[in-house]
Order: C-alpha cells, then sequence, then structure tokens
C-alpha cells in the first residue's frame, strides 16, 4: 500500500515490536514505537493521520482515532490488532512473524459488499399474554404502528387507549423477515371499539392475512420461524424477564426507515446440481440451510436473501460451486490465507497453526485470554471469519496446502454447527491425520490449554498458490500434502468420487448423460459409449435415481492422478448397422433384444416388412413407412386449386 505508514504503540510498555523486522517483511514504513499514542502522544497520530494514510496497530482504541480523524476532517484510519492477538502472550518465542503476518493481512484490499436497500415502515405485531403485550404496545405505540395479537380465548383489561390495535386469533403461518413479514391466521378476530361497556369483537374468521414490518413475541410458546435469533425483524423475549422485554422493545423502536442488508450468498443456477427433469439429485444446501432461505426452485435452488442470515454452511458444502459466500468472496479468503502463510514464512520455518474464529464470541475469548491469561500462542494465527460455518474443507485444505501445520476452528454458541463435523471429517480424510479439529472452550483458559499443549508440525516441502475454485484447490492442496497417495477413500457424502457401473445390467440407454449437471458422464456420438470423467464428479446421485436398470452406484473417493481428468469408457457395446443404408445406429444388443422381443410376438410386427423397421436408422425407417401401402402419412388426392375462371363459369351456368 503505497504512501501509507505504520502507526505502532507498545500500549504502557506491554508488548515487545520488532519494527525491522515488521517494515522488512510488509514494506510499509513504520514509525517510532510509542507509549500511549491514545493519550499522551495523541497530537503524533493526529499529525500522521493529516499527513497522509495510515494504519494503526490499534483496535482497542478505534473509537478514539476515528473521532480524532472525524474532528480533522480526514479519512478513517486502517485498524489492525497486533496486541491482543500477538503482542500479549506468556510465550517466549518471538512474536515478530505473527505480527507482520496480521498486518500484511489488514493491508489487503477488502472487497465492496453488495447490499439490498430493506425499508420498514414500523408497522409492529406483538404476540404475548394480554399484560406484557399491551404494556410494550403502549411503550412503542408512539415510534411505531402497532397491533397486538392475543389468543382468542383471551380476554384483555379494560382501557380505551386507541393508539393501537387489539386483534385475538391463532396464527397458522409466517414468513419473511425485517419489512416484509408475511402472516395468515385462524379464529381472527377485531376489536369493535364502540358501544357502551366492554369491547366487543368481530365473528370468528380463517384465512385472514396480512402483514408486517416487525414481529415481537412476548410468549413463552416456540418461535414462529426457524433460527429466530438469525431472523432480522423478528425479536423474542421471555415475558417475565423484564430486562429482556425492555431490551427487546427498545430494539423494536428503532427499526424504522431505510437499512442496507448484505447480500451473503452468490447462487449460479447453471452450476446447481439440486434436480434434473424432476429427479432430485445434491440437497446438501437445503438440509443445512438454518432459516430456510433456500428453497427449491425446479432444477436449481433460489435464495431469499431477505432471510440468509448469513451462516456460510451452504457455501461450504455445495459441491459444484453454484452457491458461494460472497461477503466477503471466497477469493479473498484464500487471498487471505495465502497472505498470512507467506509473511509467516519470509521471517520464520517453522509452520504456524491457524485458528479461525467469529467476530464475537470468538473474538472476545481471545482478548480476554491475551488480558487476563497466558494470550495465544506465538505460532497460532487467528483469522477472522465472519461466516464461520462457511470454512469448509476446501479452505482448511487451502490453509494447510500454504504451509499451516494444523486448523483450529474456534466455535461459539452463535455458530451454526451441523455441517462443521462433516466438513473436518473430510478434511482430515483427505490430508491424512487429525490437523483440523473443532473446539468450543467455555472460557479463555480451556482455549489457551487446547492451544498450548498442541506440538510442532514440519513444515510442508512446497506450499501451493491457491488459484482457482474451491474444487480445484481442495484437489491442489491434496496433492501437495500426500503427493504418493493415488487414491483416498472418503466418507460418505463428500463431494467427490466415481461411479460404479453394472455393465451386465447396463443398456446403454444414455439417461444418465442426459441428466447429468457436471458433464462428468458422457457419450461418444459416433459409437455407443458411455464415458466418465471423475473429476467432474459431484456425487449429487442424479445418474443413480434415473438410471431404469439400477446399474449406477456412487463411491465416494478423491483420485488424484492424472486419468480422473480425462474421460474413461465405462461400457461401449458394438453398434447396429442399418439393413438398408449399413450406416452404424443404436447399439446391436439392443436392436438384436428389440427384434427378438417384438417380431412375431407384436401385433404390429407380424410380418418381415414391419420387423424390417426396427433394424433400420431414422432416414430409411421414415422412407419405408412412406413408401409403404399402408403408409400413414399419405392422404386423398389434392383438390384442384380453384381460380377466377372457375367462378365466372360458374355464374354463367346459373
Amino acid at each position: 500500500m503505497p504512501d501509507t505508514k505504520l502507526l505502532l504503540c507498545d500500549c504502557l510498555k506491554s508488548q515487545s515490536l520488532n519494527v525491522e523486522a515488521i517494515e522488512k517483511t510488509t514494506g510499509i514504513p513504520c514509525s517510532k514505537v510509542y507509549t500511549e499514542l491514545c493519550r499522551k502522544e495523541a497530537a503524533s497520530a493526529a499529525e500522521a493521520l493529516e499527513a497522509g494514510p495510515v494504519v494503526i496497530a490499534c483496535q482497542q482504541e478505534r473509537d478514539a482515532f476515528q473521532e480524532l480523524a472525524e474532528e480533522l476532517g480526514v479519512a478513517d484510519p486502517i485498524f489492525v490488532d497486533i496486541r491482543d492477538r500477538a503482542g500479549w502472550t506468556a510465550d517466549s518465542v518471538s512474536t515478530a512473524p505473527k505480527m507482520a503476518a496480521l498486518i500484511a493481512d489488514a493491508l489487503l484490499p477488502e472487497p465492496g459488499a453488495r447490499v439490498v436497500d430493506v425499508i420498514s415502515a414500523g408497522t409492529c405485531l406483538i404476540l404475548g399474554d394480554p399484560e406484557p403485550a399491551l404494556d410494550a404496545a403502549a411503550m412503542l405505540c408512539d415510534s411505531l404502528s402497532v397491533t397486538v395479537l392475543m389468543a382468542p380465548d383471551a380476554e384483555p383489561p379494560v382501557s380505551d387507549d386507541r393508539r393501537y390495535d387489539v386483534v385475538r386469533g391463532r396464527i397458522r403461518s409466517a414468513t419473511g423477515a425485517l419489512g416484509r413479514f408475511k402472516l395468515s391466521f385462524d379464529a381472527l378476530q377485531e376489536r369493535l371499539p364502540g358501544g357502551r361497556g366492554a369491547f366487543a369483537w368481530t365473528e370468528p374468521r380463517n384465512g385472514a392475512r396480512t402483514g408486517c414490518d416487525i414481529l415481537l413475541g412476548l410468549r413463552r410458546e416456540p418461535a414462529l420461524l426457524p433460527a429466530a435469533d438469525k431472523r432480522e425483524g423478528y425479536l423474542r423475549a421471555d415475558p417475565g424477564n423484564s430486562q429482556a422485554r425492555t431490551r427487546v422493545i427498545l430494539q423494536a423502536s428503532q427499526m424504522v426507515g431505510t437499512f442496507e442488508k448484505p447480500i451473503h450468498i452468490r447462487l449460479d443456477e447453471q452450476l446447481c446440481a439440486h434436480s434434473r427433469a424432476r429427479k432430485t439429485g445434491c440437497t446438501r444446501c437445503l438440509d443445512l440451510c438454518p432459516t430456510g432461505a433456500i428453497t427449491p426452485a425446479g432444477d436449481h435452488v433460489a435464495v431469499d436473501t431477505m432471510v440468509c442470515a448469513g451462516c456460510g454452511s451452504c457455501s461450504a458444502a455445495c459441491p459444484s460451486g453454484a452457491i458461494s459466500y460472497d461477503a466477503p468472496p471466497v477469493s479473498h479468503t484464500f487471498n487471505r490465507l495465502q497472505t498470512l502463510a507467506a509473511t509467516w514464512r519470509k521471517l520464520s520455518e517453522t509452520p504456524p497453526r491457524l485458528l479461525v474464529h467469529g467476530p464475537g464470541h470468538g473474538a472476545e475469548m481471545i482478548r480476554l485470554g491475551a488480558r487476563f491469561g497466558r494470550g495465544l500462542p506465538a505460532d497460532v494465527i487467528p483469522m477472522e471469519m465472519t461466516g464461520l460455518a462457511g470454512f469448509g474443507h476446501a479452505e482448511a485444505l487451502g490453509a494447510l496446502g500454504c504451509g499451516f501445520a494444523s486448523v483450529t476452528i474456534l466455535v461459539s454458541p452463535e455458530t451454526e454447527q451441523d455441517g462443521l463435523p462433516f466438513q473436518a471429517e473430510l478434511t482430515n480424510a483427505i490430508s491424512g491425520g487429525t490437523r483440523i479439529e473443532l473446539i468450543e472452550p467455555s472460557d479463555p483458559d480451556q482455549l489457551e490449554e487446547a492451544l498450548y499443549a498442541k506440538a510442532p508440525s514440519a513444515p510442508l516441502e512446497q506450499p501451493i498458490l491457491p488459484l482457482g475454485s474451491r474444487r480445484q484447490i481442495a484437489r491442489l492442496a491434496a496433492k501437495a500434502l500426500a503427493p504418493d497417495a493415488a487414491v483416498i477413500n472418503l466418507p460418505a457424502g463428500a463431494p467427490y468420487g466415481s461411479v460404479s457401473l453394472d455393465t451386465d445390467a447396463c443398456t446403454l440407454c444414455l439417461s444418465c448423460v442426459s441428466l447429468c449437471p457436471s458433464g462428468a458422464l458422457k457419450e461418444n456420438p459416433d459409437s455407443p459409449q458411455l464415458r466418465f470423467q471423475e473429476d467432474a464428479c459431484l456425487q449429487c446421485g442424479i445418474c443413480t435415481t434415473i438410471c431404469p436398470e439400477n446399474a449406477l452406484s456412487l463411491d465416494p473417493r478423491l483420485n488424484l492422478g492424472d486419468d480422473a481428468l480425462r474421460p474413461r469408457v465405462l461400457k461401449e457395446e458394438e453398434p447396429f448397422h442399418c439393413v438398408e443404408c449399413a450406416k452404424p445406429f443404436g447399439v446391436r444388443s439392443t436392436v438384436e433384444r428389440l427384434t427378438e422381443k417384438l417380431a412375431g410376438r407384436h401385433s404390429m410386427f407380424q410380418d418381415n416388412k414391419a420387423v424390417r423397421l426396427i433394424q433400420m436408422c431414422d432416414d430409411c425407417r421414415v422412407n419405408a413407412v412412406y413408401h409403404s401401402e399402408n403408409n400413414p402419412f399419405a392422404g386423398g388426392e389434392r383438390p384442384r386449386v380453384r381460380t377466377t375462371d372457375d367462378y365466372i363459369s360458374k355464374r354463367r351456368d346459373h
């Protein structure tokens, strides 16, 4: 990054900084080492901000430096934390390689996020028992348009508050997210505010529908929507917990206006292997999506970006790359891995270990461990990921291929964990051993204990450059990690593999070829052949579903040989030659089998002329039928075209 300066601070002399090594490795000019840059030496920070773009090696005082930049009217600086993640450690080994790697990672340009505007007009539906729901409505009705929904048999207290509406009923279904919830009701009754005494109610009505921008649940019943805590605009609290009620009421009051929602997932429908010709194949993303944002849509799936919470599970599991994480893109993740590993190698020959964590719970665990415990080991490089569940086997193999000795994923309570165990199992099967593990420590001490107990590993002889698709990088990393392996057996459900063919059962109908979404199964237009390219197989299972003879089965494995990149013949037969023109067509065994079954046994094939039709190519068959005595294409003699003379002669006759 040209003309950029790195501001370093030892935070009251609590960490040691090797300025020369950092400057030489990252290529960015460094300042002198300050001691209290955020307070006593803030004038130096202001001077640097005015002089040009800077990188400040401190995250704790980010707000203070941003306020300073705003006062000066300059752009916000870039921030990188080398204190909590590197400098504060009980490890006696130098942390300069890790600091340099973290700084190089922070200097990578961040891809711009795709966003969509979400508009909330403030219509709010409150669900709950009368007392807590009406109290919340009274607090929110001045800022939101509020409707309270109570149970059909609920009797609200006497109140004449007209600032909000009250209805009774049961919710039949609910979909959507902030700004676009859709609900349907049964036994819906609206309050009639007129008359003397208690309010009356309309007759119960089923099938009523409405929409709202915000859903506020104040009841102990199960959530209306899956993964409710990840559904924007859907707030829930225990009605008996006053603090929780106050918190969600405050949150609801702020959900009015136009908001930017990141588009977490990119979908390429043409690559999707979900279905072909109504035969279901891959359902990995559908099985893992916690919010139900992914739904079938014919031959492919569809993603509701408003409902998607961005966990990344679908991206990690997708075998074809049809669904990929896009906030940031998968290619940026591989670029970060390469940058971290390559920068480390400039200062150390010992391979580093990678600790992947999320921005919330995981980052806080690391900060607490650094301030009050031993901190991270010097060889553990933390990498923060927004969609932690999107760090799948391809990313883990890419990290190992770049030179990391191991990968540890710090799982938190907010992480979607359904798909991660299989991704770890798949990575270990391909890499050989237990190089990736999932940990879920309850406190920083357990995190440190798990990391300090690991023994160092030998470096990778030839690190890879992670370029290409996730499948290509996974294959490249596997060859680097297991150079002598030819074929690696994988667990069931793996996205790599071969197919086994029962050649005796196969009739070469080629139904599998016509529906294979990746082109792994191929035909030969010049000869009856079924060919297969193993590298392209997604193990989606459509071929096994469509095969009328049940001749195909899946064989999960990773073939690292060059033969996996070339089509090989699974079965071939001699073509049948047309009895009229001798042109090869069809499969000899199939034509002979049809002739044997139909000749003399079917009403349409009682004579030799009809039987010969089976043994003709398409052109000769049409020609033979056209010139036959019972030609179905023949018609009567065409009438003569009428002319003007015909009309004139007709008038004369009359």
